[in-house]
């Protein structure tokens, strides 16, 4: 069993490394099999490496800062609320995050301030629902 300050950590260095661009750090966070499901835009990926490209290409520079992250006391899920910043705007995202035996995040849901179509060019990485 992960305890909840184990996840915790995990949560903070997948969004550590994400704003440091990190994508060594950022995969190490990840299962293999990870689905990251975006319900607002109606996306989901399978797969870390689609996973790990879709960040890479995602367009746009932008900061993020955890500002605060509830993990359940099982050591599966943890929900994360953070803070980014995208030019002069700042945005409030809820990202709620399972893990596998080993810590590893094996599901990702992210909730964005509000639906939003996608950006073109990553088809070749999401399925649309």
């Amino acid at each position: 069993m992960t305890t909840t300050a184990e996840l915790r950590a995990v949560a903070e260095t997948y969004w550590s490394a994400a704003d440091a661009r990190d994508w060594d750090a950022f995969a190490a966070t990840l299962a293999d099999e990870v689905l990251y499901e975006l319900p607002q835009a109606r996306e989901r990926i399978r797969g870390k490496d689609r996973y790990l490209r879709f960040n890479r290409e995602h367009p746009g520079a932008r900061r993020v800062r955890v500002e605060r992250v509830v993990a359940d006391g099982e050591g599966r899920q943890a929900a994360v609320r953070t803070r980014f910043t995208v030019g002069a705007e700042e945005l409030h995202a809820i990202h709620f995050f399972v893990f596998d035996a080993a810590g590893r995040i094996s599901g990702i849901t992210d909730f964005w301030p509000e639906p939003y179509e996608p950006p073109a060019g990553r088809d070749h990485l999401v399925e649309r629902y």
